[in-house]
């Protein structure tokens, strides 16, 4: 009886640092991991008395804490982080780009209804309001809106 205790005292540990380690979020590792660590302590106290049963749960409790200060201590949380800097600008208004309404361009993807265009000497994200438009195709700026570009074909398309 004294091995099955064991055994589920590890097996909860394990659960558990699995659950803060590798499986993001509290799912069913962190559930299985305190019902293991209950289970321990319930076998104790039946298999064992009340005396065995306290410290057992003492044990659990002083090896989770042990088991977060290592953690915690080691900068386990440094070396699994995700530690990318954000460097992407916000781009420039369209007007700062040189574009205009009437201006004309090519789109680079279709258009349904967002896509790519090239206007003058820039790669902009485009819309279209009525129609789907295939690359490759010749459009107008119709409009400025909110730095939001809107195209149409050309008339004679």
């Amino acid at each position: 009886m004294a091995g099955l205790i064991i055994t589920l005292i590890i097996i909860g540990l394990l659960l558990i640092a699995a659950e803060f380690l590798i499986i993001p979020g509290f799912g069913l590792a962190g559930i299985f991991g305190i019902l293991f660590l209950c289970a321990s302590c319930g076998f104790a106290f039946s298999a064992f008395g009340h005396t065995a049963g306290l410290i057992v749960v003492a044990v659990n409790i002083l090896l989770i804490v042990a088991g977060t200060i290592l953690i915690l201590r080691t900068k386990t949380w440094k070396k699994i982080g995700l530690r990318t800097n954000i460097d992407a600008k916000v781009d420039k208004a369209p007007q700062q780009k040189g574009i205009s309404v009437g201006q004309r361009g090519t789109t680079l993807t279709r258009l349904a209804p967002g896509g790519q265009a090239r206007i003058g000497d820039h790669n902009v994200e485009v819309f279209t309001r009525d129609t789907l438009i295939g690359p490759g195709c010749e459009v107008e700026v119709t409009e400025i809106r909110e730095n939001r570009i809107f195209v149409g074909t050309l008339k004679n398309q």
